[in-house]
């Protein structure tokens, strides 16, 4: 679930955070990151287990309404989303629960915001039709869910708002986490019961490692790594560069010379968008010329062994698209 690009945002924030605090304790800075990514992975079971809270209040719901029907001789309340297939087999699911067993996470102390969401659900349009359609399939009450978590929960300011009061760690990592709940909406198969997978912490070991690497660099390598950057500056206003903008072409040096598999291309590509998500209106522009220099000058002094293609000549302004506003292909990585 851990992906590349919520590693890169966390040593960005980490790196600066580094250099900001004065306290140079290696060790101690690693483990921060490992721990900061492992709450990523934490936000990703919480976000699920919002779905079974959800269920579990409209199953209240409908205990209620149930007995207000019994006495009064009323048409019984509908069942089907309270009941819903997906979210039932969510709430059984056995990674899931050993995770929040171990975690000890919960959203009992948050039964005025469930309560809230459920009205939103209730009178939203998707519920609406979902209630009304006879189609009672599997597929169905997931593809519900997927609606309205997309509707309801992805954007959702206090939500949000919410989470943030839980941790701090959370602040920029349910932009990306949504997806990956959306993703495992998705996979969802009945025909695995408890059993479905959910996605792991790491998809693997060489992301884990791709963190800790990238970070020991970044930090062991700091001062050849600006030596660079001044190396290649005589077309660019060295001076003038936001701090921010210089911790994030060091993380890019340190990718560029440190995983060989990684094309150039992807990693100023994924640089530039962390320029413009954390620094200055101008970065992106500015650190997307000065990666691409820099490249260039690492590969003709035989520092770095990987292909680049020749510069494009500048036909008309108009004409012409810049490396940053195209998205290349992460290839191997």
């Amino acid at each position: 679930m851990i992906n590349r690009e919520i590693i890169r945002t966390k040593i960005v924030q980490l790196t600066y955070a580094y250099y900001q605090n004065g306290n140079h304790n290696m060790d101690n800075a690693e483990k921060e990151l490992l721990f900061c990514l492992s709450k990523a992975y934490h936000l990703y079971i919480y976000l699920l287990q919002l779905i079974v809270a959800i269920s579990r209040e409209e199953r209240h719901r409908v205990e209620i309404n149930t007995q207000k029907a019994e006495r009064e001789g009323t048409e019984m309340p509908s069942q089907k989303f309270a009941f819903n297939k997906f979210a039932v087999q969510l709430e059984e699911n056995k990674m899931l629960n050993d995770f929040i067993e171990e975690q000890k996470l919960t959203w009992d102390d948050d039964v005025e915001f469930i309560r809230k969401i459920c009205n939103q659900i209730e009178q939203s349009e998707t519920y609406q039709a979902y209630m009304s359609d006879t189609d009672d399939s599997y597929e169905a009450d997931r593809e519900v869910w997927r609606k309205l978590y997309k509707q309801l929960i992805q954007d959702n300011p206090e939500l949000d708002a919410l989470l943030e009061e839980k941790s701090l760690y959370w602040n920029d990592d349910k932009e990306v986490v949504d997806t990956f709940v959306l993703k495992t909406i998705r996979r969802f198969d009945q025909a695995n019961k408890a059993d479905q997978e959910i996605l792991p912490e790491y998809k693997d070991e060489e992301d884990r490692d791709f963190a800790t690497k990238l970070f020991r660099a970044t930090i062991l390598n700091a001062d050849t790594y600006q030596l660079y950057m001044s190396e290649t500056s005589r077309n660019w206003d060295f001076s003038r560069l936001a701090y921010m903008d210089v911790v994030i072409m060091q993380i890019a040096i340190a990718e560029m010379l440190t995983f060989p598999n990684i094309p150039v291309s992807v990693t100023i590509y994924e640089y530039v968008n962390q320029a413009k998500r954390y620094s200055t209106t101008k970065s992106g522009g500015y650190i997307n010329g000065m990666l691409d220099s820099i490249a260039r000058h690492l590969i003709s002094t035989g520092k770095m062994l990987k292909p680049m293609p020749e510069p494009k000549q500048r036909r008309s302004a108009k004409r012409e698209k810049t490396p940053d506003t195209e998205q290349p292909t992460e290839g191997q990585e």
